[in-house]
This record gives C-alpha cells, sequence and structure tokens, in this order.
C-alpha cells in the first residue's frame, strides 16, 4: 500500500481557508462590480465592461475575455485598471474591491488630495472641463499640455 499523506507539514500548496478566502474575495469583487455598472446605468455585460474600460485606460487594452473573467469572479484586477474602474463607476476603489466595511474603516473621503490646496477658481473651471471632455480628446489636451511643459523646462535650463 502507497502511503499519499504529506510527511512534513510545508506544503507547496496554500491551506485550504486560504483559497476559499481567495477564491470569495473576486466572486464579492464580481458582484460589487456588476452592480456598480447597473447602479451607474449600464447592463454588467462584458461588451459594455470592454468598450467602457478601453475607453478610459491608457495601457494595454483589455480583452473581451479577460473582463468576463472580471464578471465571473475568476480574476481581480490590477491596482492600475481598479482605479479605472472605480473613477468610471463613481465608486472608491477600496469599495469596489472590499465592500463597505473596508470604506468606513479608512476615512479616506475626509482628507483632500495635496494638489487641491493651491488650485483657485480658474483652474478648478479647467479641470472640470477638461474631465467632461470625451477621452481621446483629453488625451491630445494632454499631450499638448505636456509638450508646453518640456519646452517651457527646456528654455528654464539653457537661461541659468
Amino acid at each position: 500500500m502507497i502511503d499519499l499523506r504529506i510527511a512534513s507539514s510545508q506544503s507547496a500548496f496554500p491551506p485550504l481557508g486560504y483559497v476559499a478566502r481567495v477564491s470569495e474575495t473576486k466572486l464579492q469583487f464580481a458582484e460589487r462590480l456588476r452592480s456598480a455598472m447597473q447602479v451607474a446605468g449600464y447592463p454588467p455585460r462584458p461588451a459594455v465592461l470592454e468598450r467602457e474600460f478601453n475607453s478610459r485606460f491608457w495601457g494595454k487594452p483589455m480583452t473581451l475575455h479577460g473582463v468576463r473573467r472580471w464578471l465571473l469572479g475568476e480574476t481581480l484586477p490590477s491596482q492600475d485598471k481598479l482605479l479605472v474602474l472605480a473613477e468610471w463607476l463613481a465608486v472608491p476603489p477600496q469599495t469596489l474591491l472590499f465592500g463597505d466595511a473596508a470604506t468606513s474603516s479608512l476615512r479616506t473621503e475626509q482628507r483632500k488630495p495635496r494638489w487641491d490646496a493651491g488650485v483657485g477658481f480658474e483652474e478648478r473651471e479647467l479641470f472640470e472641463a477638461f474631465l467632461r471632455l470625451p477621452v481621446p480628446q483629453r488625451r491630445v489636451v494632454r499631450e499638448v499640455i505636456l509638450a508646453f511643459s518640456r519646452a517651457y523646462s527646456a528654455t528654464e535650463t539653457t537661461l541659468r
């Protein structure tokens, strides 16, 4: 008779409780993602998620299969993708990933971002107008601003 028990307490596999928690986290994320899409007025379908996500994400586009796996609770998005999802659906990223219990303990909404401190009315108005633009036009405006910034910093260093 062959003994198939593991001799040592150290196994190459994580304990079963860990696997169950990870799987449960993914399923709960999928449920929150579908719910957030419905609240935002979008049907929770992979084609809709793929189209809307890729129109807002600047990196390599997600495939239909990839976003389908998010909706089914098979995988979790990376942090950069989670931030795009959260911004699009107007849900804090920690709430989207961990639920309402995570948000109540963090109190992140009470703090203002650092860049907001010195911004006046005109700059706020400009930011709001920029954010209302469609994503392709935002990219063009961003490139123009970065070009001006590079040109200005280059002339500033030559004047010194």
